[in-house]
């Protein structure tokens, strides 16, 4: 007999007493908090069905046989009733027989545990058959393993995921990386392949790329480390990066599913419908993390079928509200080989491309209102396929739509940090782009020089703006011209030119202003309110931020609020406003959070712990910490501050080095420099807000200067500048205004007319 039925007529054989099936060697590696947490599911004697379930190679066998193992009474402490008294597996391609093996463990007394390992395809037993089985047999628990679940009534799944794999951080350390439960299990093989070999700083980027490759499938892993006989790593990484279900050459004692990749991916779409096999094939040339954009209705009925077999699986770090879904390998792989044998590769391909233009489009009028954190973190989570398409459209020729999309993708680009891919694919669409409209390459240009503003090149944004600007103006496009004239002010501010700065903000809000462009207009305010206060027009320069405040929250403009609300923490000086600018950052910080906004996050981060070195001197680990943070943030975006903040935070952390000693020191700012953005967000919320209100500085310290402190109080009495008393000191503006900052406080002045009465009281 075959089919459903023939597993129960099937012979048993004898009692596991091994850590692992028959022909499937190495130990367990990486499992044993599941291994715990099976062993626990197991010994409740109220659990009567367990079934591991996962994709084929995932090592599902492996840790029901382990399981086994540790629950029979010659695995276990002898704690009465907790433990199986007899374990039978039987071998489901040998001639067996579970009726007798289940014949006999029903008259076994005590506990009895039957181990169905492989049931899937036609050794797949009937629902109805296992629920006779038990119903025949109270004392027997059984624990199965297969693709997807059996259907049995009571039926208790334990989901088997692959192995974690490397995440960024792990790279860092090779002893931290050798932990990472997918690198160890390729060291292992590998060491079983090759004596001696081992983890190096010169190999261990190629390990980890490895493990992240095959997405830490146990199988794929030791077909991989068992190469390295004949392959260094990094050879073998670019053998299987272009084709991974090339890796065979398993055990020979192995079933043939488990001998090569493209077996195992044969192995696991069987008896998949046609419609199934279909959207498997078609999802297949989707990158990992695509969301609900890769389906049309008809696709529904196969999701959870694919999902249950584990062809495909959901991501954990999905988007807001929905979920991400991936074709892990080697199924994704397999998927593209059976395309391109069809000769339909390219048509999924540009349906992909066209499915992510179209999602791009959409999206992109929402990510300036109310649903822009929703958006951004949709678009997000979708960077990488849109990437794809983007190279696709290129690759088939339409340049136009893929300058419009990457347009489109405008904050995405901004807010998540990709400013170097953003300014690659702008230059190359705008240099070289057939089809390309000269207004659309003028808007590439200004988008471009959004980016190498972000990025800390000033210099850079000026000259491509201004590119940009001389074919808005030929154009005669007003509105245009009037938002590239405005980031062309931005950049000049940035660049040090304060009066070409307003000269260019002033006229280009008012023009978006009397356009209607009322988004635009408020996020026009931030730069423009700079260049005011650079000119000593501090109180207009607050008025316009007030305004632009206002009407970006009515927006729901979170990104361009970011900004505005730095901008105004940085005119909030004197004591009277400490409270404001501390409240102004901490509503900054908590946007960034809220909308995924990197780019911006270091600044906020910086102007934060300055302040908070200015308002809380007991706080000075924090403040190392975050500027710490703010630092490896940039080394990852690769951007730089302006060069009077990078000198006020040299500054800072001299004298915090000084005050607190070199290891409490190094002690913080190592901690800062491990923090990801969400956490250095929380670092920074967590320190405690100043008293509104109230100047609790012990009085020692706000009558004590330094002898720089007292020759910028001075300079500041006969009436000087910032910029003036920076140039008579040699010194940069931004490290004076803190000076100024740091006087007033300690002094106890609100004004710089009141700290040159302090000082006339000296003299």
């Amino acid at each position: 007999m075959r089919g459903n039925e023939m597993l129960l007529s099937e012979r048993a054989t004898a009692t596991v007493d091994a850590h692992r099936p028959r022909g499937r060697g190495g130990a367990l590696v990486g499992r044993a908090e599941e291994l715990a947490a099976l062993e626990g599911r197991l010994r409740d004697p109220g659990v009567r069905l367990l079934t591991l379930i996962g994709p084929a190679g995932v090592g599902k066998s492996r840790l029901a046989a382990a399981a086994a193992h540790a629950v029979t009474r010659s695995g276990a402490p002898p704690v009465p009733g907790d433990v199986f008294d007899a374990v039978r597996t039987p071998d489901p391609a040998g001639p067996g027989s579970v009726a007798d093996a289940a014949a006999e463990l029903t008259r076994a007394p005590g506990r009895s545990l039957l181990v169905l390992d492989d049931c899937d395809h036609e050794l797949r037993p009937s629902a109805d058959a296992v629920a006779a089985l038990l119903d025949g047999g109270p004392g027997i628990t059984v624990l199965a393993t297969a693709l997807e679940p059996l259907g049995v009534y009571g039926e208790q799944l334990v989901p088997v995921a692959p192995l974690p794999v490397p995440r960024p951080a792990d790279r860092e350390d090779p002893h931290a990386l050798a932990r990472v439960a997918s690198v160890e299990l390729f060291l292992r093989r590998a060491a079983e392949a090759r004596a001696g070999f081992a983890l190096t700083e010169e190999n261990a980027g190629d390990v980890a790329d490895l493990c992240v490759l095959l997405e830490g499938l146990p199988l794929a892993l030791e077909l991989a480390a068992a190469r390295c006989r004949s392959y260094p790593p990094r050879s073998l990484l670019s053998r299987i990066r272009r084709r991974p279900v090339v890796l065979s050459g398993g055990p020979a004692t192995a079933p043939e599913r488990h001998r090569s990749l493209a077996a195992l991916a044969a192995w696991g779409c069987r008896g998949l419908t046609a419609g199934q096999h279909a959207l498997l094939r078609r999802l297949s040339v989707y990158e990992p993390g695509f969301g609900p954009v890769a389906f049309d209705r008809p696709d529904e009925e196969h999701l959870d079928a694919l999902l249950d077999r584990g062809v495909l699986a959901l991501v954990p770090d999905g988007r807001p509200g929905e979920p991400g879904y991936t074709v892990p390998e080697p199924y994704r792989s397999y998927g593209r080989d059976a395309l391109e044998a069809e000769a339909r590769l390219d048509t999924a391909a540009d349906d992909h491309a066209d499915r992510y233009a179209r999602l791009v489009s959409a999206a992109a009028p929402r990510l300036g209102g109310t649903d822009q954190a929703h958006w951004l973190g949709v678009l997000a989570a979708e960077t990488p396929n849109v990437l794809a398409a983007l190279d696709r459209l290129c690759h088939r020729g339409d340049e136009g739509t893929a300058a419009a999309t990457a347009l489109a993708f405008r904050e995405v680009w901004l807010a998540r940090g990709l400013l170097r891919e953003g300014t690659a694919r702008c230059d190359r669409l705008a240099q070289g782009g057939r089809g390309v409209p000269e207004a659309t390459t003028a808007r590439l240009l200004d988008l471009s020089g959004e980016l190498a503003a972000a990025r800390g090149d000033a210099s850079e944004a000026v000259r491509r703006h201004r590119a940009a600007l001389a074919l808005c103006k030929r154009l005669g496009d007003r509105r245009q011209t009037a938002l590239v004239t405005a980031h062309l002010g931005a950049a000049l501010l940035a660049d040090g030119d304060a009066h070409g700065a307003l000269a260019a903000l002033e006229p280009s809000a008012a023009t978006l202003e009397s356009l209607g462009a009322a988004g635009p207009a408020a996020r026009t305010a931030a730069p423009l309110a700079g260049a005011l206060h650079s000119l000593g027009r501090s109180r207009k320069a607050r008025e316009a931020l007030d305004r632009a405040r206002e009407e970006l929250r009515r927006l729901g403009d979170g990104r361009g609020l970011v900004e505005a609300l730095a901008r105004s923490a940085e005119l909030s000086t004197g004591p009277e406003q400490r409270g404001a600018a501390d409240g102004f950052l901490r509503e900054a910080l908590s946007l960034c959070a809220e909308t995924g906004e990197l780019t911006l996050l270091p600044y906020v981060l910086e102007l934060f712990a300055l302040h908070v070195l200015d308002t809380s001197p007991a706080q000075q680990p924090r403040v190392v910490r975050l500027i710490a943070g703010a630092e490896g943030l940039r080394e990852r975006l690769g951007t730089r501050a302006p060069e009077p903040r990078r000198a006020a935070l040299r500054e800072a952390l001299d004298g915090l080095r000084a005050r607190l000693g070199r290891t409490a020191f190094s002690t913080a700012r190592a901690e800062g420099l491990a923090l990801d953005a969400d956490a250095a967000v929380r670092e920074a919320l967590s320190a405690p807000a100043p008293a509104r209100g109230a100047d609790d500085t012990p009085a020692a310290e706000k009558q004590s200067l330094t002898p720089r402190q007292i020759q910028v109080a001075m300079l500041v009495s006969e009436g000087l500048t910032n910029r003036q008393i920076a140039a008579r000191l040699g010194l940069s503006e931004w490290t004076v205004v803190n000076h100024v900052r740091q006087v007033m406080r300690r002094l106890d002045c609100s004004s710089r007319v009141q700290v040159a009465w302090a000082i006339g009281k000296w003299a």
